[in-house]
């Protein structure tokens, strides 16, 4: 495997008449902390949505984990695994238990017995701080504690990648520090993340490099330092202006 984890190289993605992405190309390397920021409709979460085969590219190369993420001998669905992605809206499954939501994908596709999967689902709930609502259902906990369960539910497959796409955007302001809290933590314990946010805080204490994107393209990529006290791009400083 070469030395970077993910590898996306020109690729660009239309939907109709719009170019979501124009011959994007980024790299990121194992325990690194990539956050991608820029406005709404700039091609942030259609890139992460690529990184993990969510979207079918029109053009360029994804390899993730030294697999080419689009050729026909890639086992998709075995490379996901090693993939956790965290969405805006949870997507936990309503009829189910917080326990029985983290331990159902670890029997069905890491076969583990349920004893094995559900002391990983406690481990896990008691890392992001929800243990004791572990036999709740998703409509009785709040947004924060639901997405803090879809981060476990992504732990839960022991992933070497986690993707996050704006996961803190559906929830009020008070349930945001919770849930990046726990994403401060993965980064201290070395995970290699890549976040699209607009939680620049985050994106200044947390990141180790960060990409500003609009229209479809990287506009500019730097240290946190870099980007947020001294970007180059005049595309970048209206942005910055505009929200800082």
């Amino acid at each position: 495997m070469s030395e970077n984890i993910i590898s996306v190289e020109g690729v660009s993605k239309i939907f109709g008449k719009t170019h979501a992405l124009s011959t994007v190309s980024i790299n990121v390397v194992p325990s690194e902390v990539l956050v991608i920021i820029g406005p709404s409709g700039s091609g942030k979460s259609t890139l992460l949505r690529c990184i993990n085969g969510l979207e079918i590219i029109d053009s360029g190369t994804v390899v993730v984990l030294g697999s080419d993420l689009y050729s026909p001998k890639t086992n998709i669905d075995h490379l996901r695994q090693n993939v956790g992605m965290v969405f805006q809206s949870f997507n936990l499954f309503s009829h189910l238990s917080i326990l029985q939501n983290i331990i159902l994908a670890q029997m069905k596709v890491l076969k583990k017995s349920k004893v094995e999967a559900t002391k990983k689902a406690e481990e896990l709930l008691l890392k992001v701080g929800i243990l004791d609502q572990r036999d709740k259902y998703p409509e009785q906990l709040s947004g924060g504690q639901k997405q803090r369960v879809a981060i476990a539910r992504a732990l839960a497959m022991d992933p070497q990648i986690m993707l996050f796409d704006e996961p803190t955007s559906a929830l009020d302001p008070e349930m945001v520090g919770e849930v990046l809290d726990i994403m401060k933590l993965l980064a201290s314990e070395g995970m290699t993340m890549v976040c699209v946010t607009h939680e620049m805080g985050f994106a200044k204490e947390v990141g180790t490099r960060v990409v500003f994107m609009s229209d479809g393209k990287i506009v500019e990529q730097g240290s946190p330092n870099e980007i947020f006290t001294s970007p180059k791009q005049e595309r970048t400083k209206n942005f910055l202006r505009q929200i800082l």
